[in-house]
């Protein structure tokens, strides 16, 4: 089943946001821990939900970054301003794309402009939301576990997404917190999401297809649960399987990047109509998968 809706996922977990976008809060005994960073935006909505929910503010004191794309740490500075205790935690090649310039420019720029297409331009006006040189933390990798009294988080390393994807798995109540690493539950299909290198895109759902779930908690269009939930990663793995043979076609037939990935958002866009990322950024988006799998057909056509 599908939620959308924020509020109690489980006993100790909480869905904050909106449905384009998400974050997640774990109580444990001692702490609470922030799962992703959703988009900027969204802290008007997140003060309000916290508030609502009776959700104790003192107890948090901790935030894992899942990867360091824009929509996915937006509000990460305002949690880090808002939370002087905050620990914020990422893998070391999210840390070295947060301390470049050029990607906190990006981050900024593509959070107003999301922003502005969902009308919500006001909001980042309301809040000190940018990035700046404001935020520093910890590393962690594979393996790393996070306690937070009676629960807590492992660390596993999922690149393809991103160079600095990681998924965050909870044993004690089976929840998977794989950010776009496992696809994005849209509707009633999953898009696959193997933005900067499909091919470890895909070995990294197998690598997660073994983890007994519950709870499939994406960044994107909410949290799935019962059955479907346990089935998630490897629906997700046949997606990333067809949709990559059905960009090996256009490839083969049009023999262009740049083709390629138009014929491919003409698809996207109206097979999921009020996909909430516009056109101009989905398109970079795909010009890397395209690349990499195009680069991949090319090896294989030069044997």
């Amino acid at each position: 089943m599908r939620n959308r809706k924020a509020g109690k996922v489980c006993d100790r977990l909480w869905y904050l946001g909106r449905e384009e976008s998400g974050i997640y809060l774990l109580e444990g005994e001692d702490s609470s821990l922030i799962l992703s960073g959703g988009m900027s935006y969204l802290a008007p909505v997140v003060v309000e939900q916290l508030k609502d929910f009776g959700i104790n503010e003192q107890k948090i004191n901790k935030l894992i970054i899942l990867h360091a794309h824009f929509d996915h740490v937006g509000l990460v500075p305002f949690f880090k301003r808002r939370y002087q205790q905050l620990e914020v935690f990422a893998l070391a090649r999210a840390w070295e794309i947060l301390g470049s310039n050029k990607a906190v420019e990006t981050i900024n720029s593509f959070s107003h402009l999301v922003a502005e297409r969902m009308g919500f331009s006001q909001w980042l006006d309301d809040f000190d939301l940018d990035w700046r040189d404001d935020v520093t933390g910890f590393t962690v990798s594979e393996g790393s576990r996070i306690e937070l009294g009676g629960l807590g988080i492992r660390v596993l390393e999922t690149p393809g997404h991103s160079s600095c994807s990681l998924s965050a798995y909870c044993p004690e109540i089976k929840a998977l917190f794989p950010s776009d690493a496992g696809g994005v539950p849209f509707g009633e299909a999953i898009i696959p999401a193997g933005n900067s290198n499909y091919t470890q895109y895909q070995k990294s759902l197998e690598k997660l297809s073994d983890l007994p779930v519950d709870f499939l908690c994406a960044d994107h269009y909410g949290y799935v649960t019962g059955d479907e939930a346990k089935n998630y990663i490897q629906k997700s793995i046949e997606a990333a399987k067809q949709h990559r043979a059905d960009i090996e076609a256009i490839y083969h037939l049009r023999r262009s990047i740049d083709e390629t990935v138009n014929d491919i958002l003409d698809k996207v866009y109206k097979n999921y109509p009020g996909y909430f990322l516009p056109r101009e950024i989905y398109s970079g988006v795909y010009r890397q998968t395209v690349r990499h799998i195009a680069g991949e057909l090319d090896k294989k056509d030069s044997y």
